[in-house]
């Protein structure tokens, strides 16, 4: 028995070690500490964003800006807007498995290292809005992985390589507002702009180019008697001029009208996202609402995929979520999917108002929420946007209970969310709940489901069968509806990394304890400075506490759990009336009666360990 658990435990662990000793020279030395290190080395760092990066670190996935593979490989550096100047370390090359290079508006000069062609790995480069320099380097051809190439707003000259004309796999490939000349080859990518580049030749002009580029013979000028040549020759430049000219005024006037067919069209699809109806949108639609998915307009990203902003033709601000492995369902259980999901319409539910399908991609667009998620307001620690207080705690806690009772107990058939937490409740303009990603896991292969969503989300949020068994139920949301009361009650802080007090990984416990002890003020989100209700506040606990028991048949319904919160909110509103007390009394469900099984219980270890972002 010990040789197997021995050899499991070899198994598992040697491809982590041999990641890990990857990195490192036969000297000790991390190749991706020193790269970065580098990077730094030439840049002028004006705003100190770089500060955090210390050549003594063995570990740069904790510094600003760099992000990295479950394994410890860097694989994103995002730094755009950061006041960056000097010039771009040929050592980018060095780290292997980048994957998304953002450092777009800076004052970053020089010309292009050719060693960016190393990154083979690389998928999204957004060097734009700098001061670069010469040439486009053609090892940049070599990024097959590519999809969105940005070098736009620089001094970029000469010609545009052939070997990144050629790049098939491009979504989008911007070279705009640069220097650069001569014939312009033909570009595979999906959609690309070469506007603003003065000298570069159109495929239309490319005679003419070829021949302005030639040099004039001096040594051989027309002799001066032959007049009759000249005025030959002024003729074939005159026809030829009002034959390039007229051929222009053609070609534009086609652009015209295909611009047009496609503006009343994708007007009349418009029209169509108005009527109430789920919505098939193109891909090209969403392509132009996203400006080509740029990562500019990223909400978030997750297990599901990533999500823009986006604003359609008719000015309605959307957000598209661009789902990963679309191929996991064919084209008809998709669309019957969605359908469903697209059946749920309750005020408290994420409406989905269409999709888009392809060969390739499978897309949800959903309304744009204005002040982002739970979370991202729990967390927002400028107050750029308007806080919580607790009023707006216990009402957003009320919503997304009733938009789960909805899904659980009044949907036909009914949808487990499976990831209950402050990330998936999403906020409208008047801080109304509205539970998104609901049904989203009918969308991937039923085989892989429990695998799929088991790496979803955070650790401390799914319920403890879920976990060991990958089998979930009503109960599963019941005890994610726990832990979202205990965000909003901490302000995460508390759930995050502990007050101290606590170690890490027996939140539960210590929740528990304060309310034996009734000191459950102890909990409450240091913003709030003290302004809360106390019975709100100990009811809370208590359905939150009921909610994450470790058995699932100890949790209560969707609908118990909303009639607890109603009644407290209900009586604490109007305490004040005597008759309205005895009423919300008298009505008032209690946990009272299995909550002491609750302190019997062996305690559930939450180890709070993010899985995935929020979406």
């Amino acid at each position: 028995m010990e040789c197997v658990m021995l050899w499991l435990l070899l198994f598992f662990c040697f491809p982590l070690v041999q990641a890990s000793d990857s990195l490192l020279s036969p000297k000790g030395v991390n190749y991706e500490v020193t790269a970065l290190m580098s990077i730094k080395s030439k840049l002028k760092d004006t705003l100190h964003v770089l500060d955090g990066w210390d050549i003594n670190s063995v570990d740069p996935c904790t510094w600003n800006m760099v992000g990295c593979s479950p394994v410890g490989f860097v694989i994103s550096l995002e730094m755009p807007s950061m006041g960056l100047m000097g010039t771009l370390s040929p050592s980018i090359g060095n780290l292997s498995h980048l994957q998304t290079m953002l450092l777009q508006n800076n004052l970053i000069s020089g010309s292009l290292p050719v060693e960016i062609g190393k990154l083979v790995e690389l998928q999204t480069l957004d060097l734009s809005g700098n001061q670069f320099v010469g040439e486009i380097p053609s090892s940049l051809g070599l990024l097959t992985y590519l999809s969105y190439l940005q070098l736009s707003k620089n001094k970029l000259s000469g010609h545009i390589p052939r070997t990144v004309a050629n790049l098939m796999g491009l979504l989008f490939l911007d070279l705009s507002f640069n220097n650069l000349s001569g014939p312009t080859p033909k570009i595979l990518a999906k959609g690309y702009s070469v506007a603003g580049n003065r000298f570069l030749c159109t495929s239309s002009l490319l005679h003419v180019c070829t021949e302005a580029s030639k040099p004039v013979n001096a040594t051989n000028p027309l002799p001066k008697s032959s007049g009759h040549h000249r005025w030959v020759v002024a003729m074939v430049v005159g026809v030829s001029c009002s034959f390039v000219a007229t051929l222009m005024l053609i070609v534009c006037w086609i652009c015209w009208c295909r611009w047009r067919f496609l503006f009343f069209s994708y007007e009349r699809q418009d029209c169509e996202f108005h009527m109430g109806h789920l919505q098939r949108f193109s891909f090209r639609e969403l392509q132009m609402a996203t400006d080509y998915f740029s990562p500019k307009n990223i909400l978030g990203q997750g297990g599901f995929g990533v999500v823009y902003k986006g604003c359609l033709r008719n000015k309605t601000y959307v957000a598209v979520k661009r789902l990963k492995d679309p191929n996991f369902t064919g084209e008809v259980q998709f669309q019957t999917e969605v359908e469903m999901i697209g059946l749920a319409l309750h005020r408290n539910l994420l409406r989905l108002y269409g999709f888009c399908m392809t060969s390739n991609e499978r897309l949800l667009v959903y309304p744009y929420m204005p002040y982002g998620s739970v979370a991202d307001r729990l967390r927002d620690p400028c107050h750029e946007k308007p806080s919580l207080d607790w009023s707006k705690r216990m009402h957003i806690a009320l919503g997304a209970a009733r938009g789960l009772l909805y899904l659980h107990e009044q949907c036909n058939p009914k949808i487990i969310h499976r990831d209950v937490k402050a990330a998936n409740i999403l906020l409208d303009e008047s801080f109304e709940a509205v539970v998104g990603d609901f049904g989203l896991v009918k969308l991937l292969d039923q085989r892989d489901s429990h695998v799929t969503t088991a790496v979803r989300g955070t650790v401390g949020h799914i319920a403890p069968e879920y976990l060991s068994t990958g089998q979930s139920s009503e109960k599963t949301d019941v005890f994610g509806f726990g832990i979202l009361l205990l965000e909003l009650i901490t302000g995460q802080k508390t759930l995050d990394a502990g007050n101290g007090q606590v170690q890490k990984g027996m939140i539960l416990d210590w929740v528990r304890t304060l309310y034996e002890e009734k000191r459950l003020e102890l909990l409450v989100d240091k913003d709030l400075n003290g302004c809360f209700d106390v019975v709100e506040l100990d009811k809370a606990v208590e359905v939150a506490l009921q909610c994450t028991q470790s058995h699932p048949s100890l949790r209560p319904k969707m609908s118990e759990v909303l009639k607890a919160l109603e009644s407290v909110v209900r009586q604490s509103e109007h305490m004040e009336e005597e008759q309205v007390d005895n009423l919300s009394g008298d009505r008032e469900y209690s946990f009272s009666r299995n909550y002491s099984d609750v302190l019997q219980e062996s305690s559930f270890i939450i180890e709070a360990m993010e899985l995935s972002g929020p979406r």
